[in-house]
């Protein structure tokens, strides 16, 4: 198995392998020049669909825009986020239908070794983050990997989120805990 197929089986894989750091640098040169766009200017829409293939045309990403491969982004149609984000996907990270993201939000998919001596090693682990549909992740929110937020729930603004959250939740606060149900808001 590669150390790419490694990173997205979830297991420890070397991140200065040739193959990884290639796909990196991929996404690095296209978000920096993004960095001195907007939606509305004419290659933006190129530049996105060769960072994120396969993102609908409904869906957008405010630049700047920050991601380690872009490929492990799986957004679905009428998805909005807003500026300053950073989603790093070494694992694959799935947002559903309609979600909103609030600026300066971090999807952060990687892990490192607790033990100190094995951190000298240029290993992480990713772990898949995914995210319902109809969500609202407000500004400044942090959501850590392997969570996964049900589908219409609200996480308040700068929250970290590091564990699942339920469908139709208001969660807040760090760590983000849920506060209300909403399925009665309607």
């Amino acid at each position: 198995m590669t150390e790419f197929q490694k990173m997205r089986n979830s297991e420890f894989y070397r991140f200065d392998d040739p193959e990884v750091l290639a796909s990196v640098e991929h996404a690095n040169k296209i978000c920096a020049q993004m960095r001195t766009m907007t939606l509305m200017d004419e290659h933006y829409r190129d530049l996105i669909e060769q960072l994120v293939p396969g993102i609908p045309a409904s869906s957008s990403i405010n630049p700047p825009f920050h991601c380690d491969h872009g490929h492990g982004l799986h957004i679905a149609p009428d998805v909005f986020i807003n500026y300053g984000a950073t989603f790093l996907d070494g694992g694959i990270i799935t947002i559903g239908p309609r979600t909103k993201i609030g600026p300066n939000v971090q999807l952060v998919t990687p892990n490192h070794h607790i033990n100190y001596l094995e951190r000298r090693i240029p290993q992480e682990r990713c772990q898949p983050i995914t995210i319902g549909e109809d969500c609202w992740l407000g500004t400044g929110v942090i959501v850590c990997p392997g969570v996964t937020i049900g589908p219409r729930c609200v996480i308040g603004a700068g929250s970290v989120v590091t564990h699942d959250i339920p469908a139709d939740s208001l969660a807040v606060g760090n760590p983000a805990r849920v506060i209300r149900n909403l399925s009665n808001h309607i």
